[in-house]
């Protein structure tokens, strides 16, 4: 019996996913199997078989808990000490940025990651600009 190994010739499709009212962490790894391509019966993991992921209102997104109070995002300046910011400061300045980074912390931590992780594109509103691609609706 032959092995099938997937190249990069197959057809990358294009989804929209709302956020309104959906859980932080559900949404990104849901995001991040679509992204990967582990939703596909072609998938080979050291080939990218991912789809694009088009991601609306996700200002809309909720921590449930105390997330929005207990929940830490640090970041290092490149000086001594790290930054900390709440996921309430995070969630109102900059929400596509906090899905950004759920998601890329479930891509795989290497080339082909960061080759997936440029298919998904955030928005804050309820409008994108892939119009053009005919994007379908992915339910989660």
């Amino acid at each position: 019996m032959k092995t099938y190994m997937a190249d990069g010739s197959l057809q990358k499709n294009w989804f929209v996913v709302d956020a309104e009212g959906e859980t932080l962490g559900r949404l990104a790894s849901r995001i991040a199997t679509v992204l990967i391509g582990k939703h596909k019966p072609e998938y080979t993991p050291s080939v990218d078989t991912g789809d694009y992921v088009i991601v609306v209102n996700t200002d809309k997104i909720i921590l449930t808990g105390k997330k929005l109070d207990q929940k830490i995002y640090y970041h290092h300046t490149g000086y001594p000490g790290l930054k900390a910011t709440s996921y309430r400061h995070l969630m109102e300045k900059k929400s596509d940025f906090a899905l950004h980074q759920a998601v890329r912390r479930m891509m795989p931590k290497n080339k082909i990651g960061r080759q997936m992780l440029k298919k998904l594109f955030l928005y804050t509103g309820p409008e994108h600009n892939q119009q053009a691609q005919c994007p379908k609706t992915l339910e989660i």
